[in-house]
């Protein structure tokens, strides 16, 4: 690496580390929060995208297909319409929600 090129580097690091400590006197992170496990989210519940009619086993999408939805598809004859859970399907927002009488 040339010293100018490293020069460029450093100086870039630098206001890096300023960005870095801005964010984190704005948002009160102490440095101890960044060394440990990040928090769960809490209140963010995973949406259930499909839900067996019968057993009421649920899956949100998330990591491989359960053996329950592969099983209710290909043997017990249902169709991915009728394993999707209706209330995953969120409606759509008012064009006009000021607009809308309550």
């Amino acid at each position: 690496m040339t010293s100018a090129h490293s020069d460029d580097r450093e100086a870039e690091k630098i206001a890096v580390i300023r960005t870095i400590r801005k964010l984190m006197d704005f948002w009160r992170i102490s440095p101890s929060e960044l060394r440990g496990p990040m928090p769960k989210m809490m209140g963010k519940s995973p949406i259930i995208l499909y839900k067996h009619p019968l057993s009421g086993e649920e899956w949100d999408g998330r990591g491989k297909q359960p053996e329950w939805l592969r099983l209710a598809l290909t043997k017990e004859g249902y169709t991915v319409d009728e394993i999707r859970w209706k209330e995953a399907t969120l409606p759509s927002p008012s064009p006009h929600p000021s607009n809308d009488p309550q």
